[in-house]
């Protein structure tokens, strides 16, 4: 993949971080179809902030599990304006203390972003880094410290993508499309 970069739309490190929190469990299609709105009536954390829960649920009806999202847009919104003045911490450990955002959310805004080395794992990279054998890791932690250990620390953001596109067009869940594989050759999977 010579281009591997999100297919999340944003425009500023906020909307990235919004983005990222809506695509949870959600396409990042269906997430794109609903920030154009979103991101118009609420273009910044302040504006957000300010929200009922409501009115963002509303823009975001369409995603999976809008009623906690919604929730913690607006929590998550508050917190970057009261807690780091109105801007979108960049180190992981303190995106962490924002509602809704777990490690993987913490780790794409830091690495798209902030260029920070470091790599999500979701269910994509988790599968897909089983399947070529670069880890046997139980949990996303676990893998993410094996890709950490093979993968230089400048290429870990370009290698998230990497591997989330290849799971997500070509090393699918149900039925991977090993013929049409790069990776085949190396791929301990391949029967």
């Amino acid at each position: 993949m010579p281009v591997a970069e999100t297919e999340l739309d944003y425009g500023t490190p906020f909307e990235l971080l919004v983005a990222t929190i809506l695509s949870a469990q959600c396409t990042d299609k269906r997430v794109n179809l609903v920030t154009p709105a979103l991101f118009k009536r609420f273009p910044d954390a302040t504006s957000m902030a300010q929200a009922s829960v409501g009115e963002v649920y509303e823009l975001i009806k369409s995603v999976s599990y809008p009623n906690n999202k919604a929730k913690h847009l607006v929590g998550m919104a508050f917190m970057v304006v009261h807690n780091f003045g109105g801007v979108v911490p960049e180190y992981p450990d303190e995106l962490q203390k924002l509602p809704g955002v777990g490690r993987k959310t913490a780790n794409v805004v830091a690495s798209v972003v902030f260029k920070k080395a470091v790599i999500a794992v979701d269910t994509h990279v988790f599968r897909v880094s089983h399947r070529l054998g670069l880890s046997q890791g139980k949990t996303p932690e676990k893998v993410e410290r094996d890709l950490n250990t093979i993968i230089p620390p400048h290429l870990l953001g370009v290698a998230h993508h990497w591997l989330i596109l290849h799971g997500r067009y070509v090393c699918t869940a149900r039925k991977p499309f090993c013929d049409k594989c790069g990776l085949r050759v190396w791929c301990p999977s391949v029967v």
